[in-house]
């Protein structure tokens, strides 16, 4: 023993279930060390004993050569007595302790498992539960943790004598792969019509022959069912939405590869890197002219979401039948994914003609995640399966647990313990009693699996959100009201791991203001601890309220009556001539029994009913995105737009530059190189004194007086987008020169139009102004509980 060391290492983050314990144990044998490594509560124990130099190197190798699906976040090591022992295991799992482990997200199909999926010779030839240590399900059936077989849906699925020896064998990269399985031994796959009738044949084989004749097929994938068909056939695809209730929103569609994919859409190297990940997601791309894609696929828009495979049964799919299939979420509109079996038969039976189904229980649904690319990196639009249940790191630890319940659509709720905090997967919008209970029994299965009890909620301010009810009914609990728009600056400076002050531009679709009005065009001086509102768009009556967003023909009344313009002439006025009067009247008697609504989205909503887009829409946003996708991209000037602020007397500060991108526009302010405003202890402030306000109307003359000089639409609507993204830089620039602040974060769902995003960023920098926007979570709703929780944990 002389010379020997034995050192207890301790490691901590995403280091169960990505291959830790087998690397450990290579890197042992590779240094003639003995000990043992092994999974507890909070990550990974290792006793290494032999050569100083040689236990040093495993310390070195853990800290910086870790596995690709690893994230070490630390790493601690004491010194203990050496025993001779000769020899290095992995240890039995250590149950019990403070839970401080993180669960992994579900990984693609690596590169060496397919290889064995599309080879004649290996046992695993075209069998579509093929893993390894590098790839496939983890939280979608880990049930409780440190992470093992049985804390897994595999559970019930003994391994046989080839793959136990692979499980033992430390030269394998099977080696302690938890879902490691064969067709001898692990899950099985069946194809049933509608009814349960189990059908003959291979049922990859039968499967594909159906799409291929038209058929709707349900597909039970890694979280939850997919609904496919043949995406080249009109009449499939118009029947999968017809039946599913879908009226307009876009399907995605699967391709066999990066090459397929490249037929469908124009795809550059940020995508293609994004599409072909471990992630997989479903990513938007511009949809090439002539792509072999139905109409009913993308019924408007000219983007087309596209994921390639990521498990061997979609491989063997898309292999099968060599030709794009649409792969939607296995539920109706607005209820959860189906994941549970009978649930799946139960809800789809009437939109599937037959289930491709298999019997490893999927224990935590995950739909897709869907990004874009904006300039080189991702713009995440819904966070989900390959992402959740990662935690982000809080700029600043909560001393208490913390349950964050989100907002009402797009929904997610957060947990936090300490500095992570556990954004869930995507969940929808808590409209229905389904979607509702996905929610609640999410909450309570995360809770349990991290080890969670919170003792800090925090909430929406809006009453009436179903997430603020569920928070309200919690006993023993210390309640935190998150203003909606404070919460989504938040979650831009938790995304970006910063804690402000800054500028925070919040536009979204609406949100319950302090003031009482419905806020959604808002500039706020913010932190995580408070914020104050420092602008926003002028604000319009909402006639009919809710009943306004679904029909965006009352927002062009209303601001038509706000700017003074006639509808004389207007096409939006003799669409809807039958109601048009009464709503107008509504509009006049704005603040008094009607709404008052600051909100960009629905600026957005009106400027495209004048533009004859959409004078009623069946999905939030859809007036809005249809507007974006109008842009001419060759016209780089905008429209006029007055910003008005009391720091120069209340006097119009400026009009636009006629030319994004062109000279600075000229921004004077008393306040310039004042001190900086305190955002830490404004929390429920009325506006300031000197609020900011963009004349939004001067938007709506320049499109009324075009339309009736009849400029193309796509030249309205560019000049649109271009004349408000420099309003809010010079707004912006008047809040910055009365704080002092240079940093800014963009949030709200309405900041995922790239037209605006890209030129409000360009702008601002412009000027010399940081700017912050979401990398992680989604800018919309989809962020809301992040930024809840990072509020919460600031506060207390």
């Amino acid at each position: 023993m002389t010379g020997r060391v034995r050192s207890r290492i301790r490691v901590e983050g995403i280091v169960q279930g990505v291959g830790f314990r087998p690397f450990v144990h290579a890197l042992a044998s590779r240094y003639g060390l003995a000990g043992l490594v092994g999974n507890d509560a909070t990550g990974v124990f290792i006793e290494a004993e032999g050569p100083p130099a040689a236990v040093t190197a495993l310390v070195e190798a853990v800290r910086e050569r870790a596995p690709a699906l690893a994230v070490v976040e630390r790493v601690s090591v004491s010194e203990v007595a050496p025993t001779g022992a000769r020899g290095f295991e992995i240890a039995p799992s250590v149950a019990g302790g403070t839970r401080r482990t993180l669960v992994p997200a579900d990984v693609a199909t690596c590169d060496d498992c397919l290889a064995e999926l599309f080879d004649p010779a290996d046992r695993r030839y075209r069998y579509p539960f093929v893993n390894c240590t590098n790839c496939g399900p983890r939280f979608t059936i880990i049930t409780g943790m440190p992470y093992d077989r049985g804390s897994t849906t595999m559970a019930g699925f003994p391994l046989c004598p080839e793959c136990a020896a692979e499980y033992r064998d430390p030269g394998d990269r099977r080696f302690h792969a938890q879902p490691v399985c064969c067709p001898a031994c692990g899950p099985a796959l069946t194809l049933r019509t509608a009814d349960g009738a189990r059908l003959p044949g291979d049922p990859v084989a039968v499967a594909t022959a159906w799409l291929a004749g038209g058929a709707v097929v349900a597909v039970k994938g890694l979280g939850g069912y997919h609904l496919a068909a043949d995406a080249a056939d009109e009449t499939a695809v118009a029947t999968l939405r017809a039946r599913k209730r879908r009226a307009d929103k876009a399907f995605a569609v699967m391709a066999a590869d990066l090459a397929a994919a490249r037929e469908l859409c124009e795809v550059d190297d940020a995508s293609a890197a994004l599409l072909t990940g471990p992630r997989r997601p479903i990513v938007l791309l511009p949809r090439r002219a002539g792509a072999p894609v139905a109409p009913s696929v993308v019924p408007d828009g000219p983007d087309l979401g596209v994921l390639l495979p990521y498990t061997p049964l979609h491989h063997l799919l898309a292999r099968e039948s060599a030709r794009p299939y649409v792969l939607t979420s296995g539920n109706l509109s607005d209820e959860p994914i189906a994941h549970d079996d009978e649930d799946a038969r139960r809800r789809l039976g009437a939109i599937a003609d037959a289930f491709l189904c298999h019997d490893r229980p999927i224990h935590t649904p995950a739909d897709d995640s869907v990004v874009r690319a904006f300039r080189g990196a991702a713009l995440p639009i819904r966070r989900a399966r390959g992402h959740a249940p990662e935690p982000l790191t809080l700029p600043l630890a909560a001393a208490r647990p913390v349950l964050a319940c989100g907002a009402a659509l797009k929904s997610t709720f957060c947990l936090v313990r300490g500095r992570h905090a556990f954004v869930s997967q995507h969940l929808g919008d808590l409209e229905s009693h389904e979607t509702l209970r996905a929610y609640t029994t999410g909450i309570e299965r995360l809770r349990r699996l991290l080890g969670v009890e919170p003792e800090v909620v925090a909430h929406d301010a809006h009453p009436d959100y179903p997430s603020t009810t569920y928070a309200l009914g919690l006993d023993g609990v210390e309640l935190v009201e998150v203003q909606h728009h404070h919460a989504h600056i938040a979650s831009c400076l938790a995304d970006n791991g910063e804690a402000g002050p800054v500028i925070g531009v919040a536009f979204d679709g609406t949100g319950h203001g302090s003031d009482g009005t419905v806020w959604g065009g808002e500039l706020l001086v913010a932190s995580l601890t408070g914020f104050r509102r420092a602008g926003h768009l002028e604000p319009v009556p909402m006639p009919g309220g809710v009943t306004a967003i679904r029909q965006p023909w009352r927002m062009a009344a209303a601001f038509l009556h706000a700017a003074a313009e006639p509808a004389d002439g207007l096409d939006v006025a003799r669409r809807n001539a039958a109601r048009w009067p009464a709503v107008a009247a509504l509009a006049a008697l704005g603040g008094r029994g009607v709404p008052v609504t600051s909100s960009a989205g629905r600026l957005f909503d009106a400027v495209a009913a004048l533009l004859g887009l959409r004078d009623a829409v069946t999905y939030e946003g859809q007036a809005a995105m249809a507007l974006e996708h109008l842009v001419d991209p060759a016209v780089r000037d905008g429209y006029p737009v007055t910003v008005t602020s009391p720091l120069v007397g209340g006097r119009p500060v400026a009009t636009t530059s006629p030319v994004i991108g062109g000279p600075p526009a000229a921004v004077t302010s008393p306040l310039v190189g004042g001190r900086p405003g305190d955002a830490t202890s404004t929390v429920g402030m009325r506006d300031d004194p000197a609020v900011v306000v963009i004349r939004s109307t001067d938007l709506v003359r320049a499109v009324v007086h075009d339309l009736r000089r009849g400029v193309p639409s796509g030249v309205i609507a560019a000049r649109f987008h271009h004349g408000l993204a420099e309003a809010v830089v010079r707004a912006v620039l008047l809040v910055a020169g009365s704080t002092g602040l240079d940093t800014v974060a963009l949030s709200g769902g309405v900041f995922g139009n790239l037209v605006l995003l890209g030129g409000v960023t360009d702008g601002l920098r412009g000027h010399g102004l940081r700017v912050l926007t979401h990398r992680t979570v989604p800018c919309n709703d989809g962020g809301v509980s992040l930024g809840q929780a990072a509020v919460a944990a600031a506060r207390t």
